[in-house]
Parts: structure tokens; sequence; C-alpha cells
């Protein structure tokens, strides 16, 4: 299979989609952030002065799934039916975000899926940087797709 964002002469186009049977959907990506246990701490504690990371962080996630055609130039709006955010301390020092993005519909949702595990993961940065400028963001990824002619896909 091709690239489907390019036409028979490489240009750049959105994909027709037009023509696909509407399907449920879904994608799971994931997101770690590695910090500081002292960080993971006060967050978990919620001693942080910016008040509930998790809770911000996971509305940002929401809030980019949502907005994913905006910010990435050749997806398509989507009426999502279903986005949900989990953020979760893992050891004593990171944070696993999971984002699962449903809908009815043409076309998939990893990239929504992607982009809602990647802003919350930001937005987990923003809030901490103060205290913990070495925080890393790793394996932004795509755990699992399913439906549409490709049906399901795992890593």
């Amino acid at each position: 299979m091709g690239l489907t964002h390019l036409d028979e002469k490489g240009a750049a186009r959105m994909v027709d989609v037009g023509d696909k049977a509407h399907t449920v959907r879904e994608a799971v990506a994931e997101a770690l952030v590695r910090m500081q246990p002292e960080t993971l701490s006060m967050i978990v504690e919620g001693r942080h002065a910016k008040g509930d990371v998790f809770a911000v962080a996971r509305i940002a996630g929401i809030q980019a799934a949502k907005r994913t055609w905006e910010l990435i130039p050749l997806c398509h709006p989507l009426a999502l039916s279903s986005v949900k955010v989990e953020l979760a301390a893992e050891g004593n020092d990171a944070v696993r975000i999971t984002t699962v993005c449903r809908l009815t519909g043409q076309t998939g949702v990893e990239m929504e899926a992607l982009t809602a595990a990647s802003l919350a993961a930001l937005t987990l940065y923003d809030m901490c940087k103060a205290v913990d400028k070495g925080m890393v963001i790793e394996q932004v990824r795509l755990l699992r797709k399913e439906g549409g002619k490709s049906g399901v896909w795992q890593a």
C-alpha cells in the first residue's frame, strides 16, 4: 500500500473518504512521562501549587483530540463520540497516559488518540517544569486500532 496522503504526482492531498463505509472505529495510544520521584509525589499527593495536574492534563488531552484536524494539516475534522484520557503513576518516577478515541465514521482515529496522549504529556510537563525541567516524554505510540477495512491492529 502506498502513502495515501500523496497523489499520483507525489503532491500532498487530503484523502477522499466519501465512499468508505461508516464503521465503529477506535484507537488507543499512550505516552510516558519520566520525572524525579519528588515531582511525582507532589502530583499524586495534590501538593502542586497549580492544582490538580492530572485533571488539567486530562482536559488538555480531550481538547487536543477534538482539535486534531486543526493541528495536523491533512486530518479530517471528526465527530468523536468518545475521548478518554487516563493518567496513572507508574513506579516512583513516571506517569503513563493512556487515551482512547472512538467514533462511527469513515476514517480512523489514530491521530486523535496520539494527539491526545501527546498534549496531555506536554501539559503535564508545562505544569511541572518549574520544579523539574528534566522530565522526559517518551513512548508516544499507538497501542491498538480497530475498525474500517484494515480491521484490528495491535502493537
